[in-house]
């Protein structure tokens, strides 16, 4: 085997790889040696088959799927050979001109083929111990503590008739309602014991507040008006008038908030339950916490490297990212317009992440390779024992899923490493820790500024 390199542009290589003729003989008779005690044909008994009928039989047939080992055994040892790490599979072209394929098939000439590739780059790491990090804590408050537990006794909330009292707010209505628009019927305008809780909305406008103060029995009609944003267009900005039937008027009754209702929720006590649900807090804020401490360290690793990006990659990724985007759009009815972006501003920005993300991924597996981050087959066992869960009652059809599908395990086990080679940096990094207020953790919690 000859290699040779033809072409060199950035992260680009170009091999020129031959086979000799010597060579592809070679393989060629141990491959009709490996069927000659086999093959049964016509006239000749099994194993018998003289070695020039077997030629003119399948000769052509096994020379192709000799060539076909041949470039999949030559390629990869080029490859070692060299030391290179490509980015993704090699593409191999052969040779084009078909009188040059039927001499190489008849054993009359060498395999010279080409195979491109992109390689990964040289990443000269960071020192991972200068990385300024900070690690937001937050205490869980009581309110907090007090806010959750009513809301835990708000799902317990039983329902009392009110024969004659009109309904007020936060009275649950159970009614049956057909709407029309200009007399005719519409899709979804009709239902039958459609629970409706006073005060809480869900439904358009006027629908609500059309039967504030009816009785249970009592008929009324209602008018209502789709909002012009309403995301069937055929509704939008139209007036219904809907003809509804009050069944029933219940009332709400609360469970007091006690030992009793504690034991409800499998506690011993509420103060225990108060502990239980103290600790369910805080291990949603530390997990804020940590999603915010992760994001902030990937911003520190892109700004600590520098390197050039192999353009498939970033291609791919690009792909991947534009067609989800475009698939959203398309699904809410939306487009670059709506989100105030041209197309081209969107590709811009859409590449931009592109590349963020091939440049993290390429400085993480780095980080995991140089630090022989490994991952152990308890932790894949455990990764898809979680993963059978979400699906009860098909964990069978999730075990064969990943056991038959190439790449499932590898994207199963992408997150796992990432994690890892997270904690590592982490550990190394020493971030600081700044305790703040919930509000700092979860912005969208602030209340309003006037």
């Amino acid at each position: 085997m000859q290699i040779t390199e033809t072409d060199t542009e950035g992260l680009k290589r170009t091999l020129k790889v031959v086979v000799g003729a010597d060579e592809l003989g070679r393989r060629f008779t141990e491959r009709l040696g490996e069927i000659k005690d086999r093959v049964q044909l016509k006239g000749f008994r099994k194993g018998k088959v003289p070695v020039p009928h077997l030629k003119k039989v399948f000769g052509r047939s096994l020379m192709a799927e000799v060539l076909q080992e041949a470039v999949k055994e030559t390629s990869s040892k080029a490859l070692a050979e060299r030391n290179e790490r490509p980015a993704m599979q090699p593409s191999v072209s052969l040779p084009e001109d078909q009188a040059e394929i039927e001499r190489v098939l008849a054993g009359e000439a060498d395999l010279a083929y080409s195979m491109t590739f992109e390689v990964l780059p040289k990443i000269e790491l960071a020192d991972m111990s200068k990385l300024k990090l900070e690690r937001l804590v937050v205490a869980v408050a009581p309110d907090a503590v007090d806010k959750a537990i009513g809301e835990l006794a708000e799902r317990n909330t039983t329902w009392k008739s009110e024969e004659a009292r009109p309904a007020e707010s936060g009275d649950r209505l159970t009614v049956d309602f057909a709407g029309t628009i200009g007399d005719e019927a519409f899709e979804g305008g009709k239902a039958e014991d459609a629970e409706i809780v006073l005060g809480q909305g869900g439904f358009i406008p006027g629908f609500q507040e059309g039967i504030e103060g009816a009785k249970a029995g009592e008929e009324r009609t209602v008018t209502a008006t789709f909002p012009a944003d309403y995301p069937v267009e055929t509704l939008a900005g139209k007036e219904a008038v809907f003809t509804v039937k009050i069944k029933e008027v219940a009332s709400p009754v609360r469970p007091a908030i006690d030992d009793e209702l504690a034991k409800t929720f499998g506690a011993e006590s509420l103060d225990k339950l108060k502990e239980l649900v103290a600790a369910q807090i805080q291990r949603e804020y530390d997990a804020a916490a940590r999603q915010k401490l992760k994001e902030a360290l990937l911003d520190e690793l892109e700004a600590a490297h520098s390197f050039e990006l192999p353009p498939t990659l970033v291609e791919n990724e690009f792909e991947g990212v534009w067609n989800q985007l475009n698939q959203s759009l398309q699904q809410a009815g939306r487009t670059f317009a709506d989100e105030g972006k041209t197309e081209e501003e969107a590709r811009a920005d859409y590449r931009r992440i592109a590349e963020r993300r091939v440049r993290l991924g390429l400085i993480l597996g780095e980080i995991g390779e140089t630090n022989e981050i490994k991952i152990t087959q308890e932790e894949m066992r455990r990764a898809l024992m979680e993963q059978a869960r979400r699906y009860p009652g098909h964990e069978k059809a999730v075990y064969e899923y990943y056991e038959k599908t190439p790449g499932a395990l590898a994207e199963l086990r992408a997150p796992i490493l990432e994690d890892k080679v997270v904690d590592f940096i982490l550990e190394a990094a020493k971030p600081t820790e700044k305790k703040v207020a919930k509000e700092e953790l979860f912005p969208q919690a602030a209340p309003a500024k006037a």
